[in-house]
């Protein structure tokens, strides 16, 4: 996790220009027409244009609702800004209760949109529409769903049966809900995303297990 806030501001300044920019070829043009994903991104920035949200509403059955600080996150409509084809998994490095704290906490600057805890327990912190700073890359955040696991990477005792099967129920109806291939390749670890500095989930997780499982829940959800 460590795309912040204060990272954003030139972005977020290169997109508004582009904006000026797209605006004013229109004009120029008169009948022009722009491409559909240029159109989507004018769409999604216009004011008071975006997705209804409902308070505590969550995005996978079974799960609790637990507000992250606004600090930790960038409001978006995804996947109609910015297409939803990852799911990167984490490792907390602490207890549930602690990551809850930490991903409240506005001065952390860093969130991931799922907690799952040891007794299977899944608690939602940010919605799968909006951007959570995640994985230390502003590119793989806008294209990914974080998911936080309690413990430690260094002990294997952690990642529980109900850990190992709650996530991977999460995971696949993510996949689902977003036509992400259940593979390698769109299923990553933390340590997988360019430009990290991160080691989770670390060498005690256990990939083919967990694949396995997804396939698995992928299938019932189809």
């Amino acid at each position: 996790m460590g795309e912040t806030r204060a990272n954003e501001k030139d972005a977020d300044r290169r997109i508004g220009r582009r904006a000026l920019l797209i605006g004013g070829a229109v004009a120029a043009a008169g009948t022009a027409v722009l491409a559909r994903g240029e159109l989507t991104r004018l769409w999604w920035r216009a004011p008071g244009v975006e997705k209804p949200r409902k308070e505590g509403e969550v995005d996978s059955v079974g799960a609790r609702w637990v507000s992250a600080s606004d600090a930790n996150w960038r409001r978006a409509d995804r996947p109609d800004d910015y297409r939803i084809d990852m799911v990167v998994v984490h490792v907390t490095q602490g207890s549930f209760d602690s990551a809850v704290k930490v991903f409240q906490d506005p001065g952390h600057g860093a969130a991931a949109h799922y907690i799952v805890g040891k007794d299977g327990r899944v608690t939602q912190m940010i919605r799968e529409l909006d951007v959570a700073f995640h994985a230390g890359n502003r590119v793989f955040n806008e294209r990914s769903v974080g998911i936080e696991h309690e413990g430690f990477v260094d002990r294997p005792e952690d990642f529980t049966d109900a850990m190992y099967e709650a996530s991977a129920r999460l995971t696949a109806g993510i996949c689902a809900r977003y036509g992400i291939p259940v593979d390698r390749r769109h299923i990553i670890g933390h340590v997988e995303v360019p430009g990290t500095d991160h080691t989770d989930p670390g060498k005690h997780w256990n990939w083919d297990r967990y694949m396995r499982l997804v396939r698995q829940a992928r299938t019932a959800v189809a």
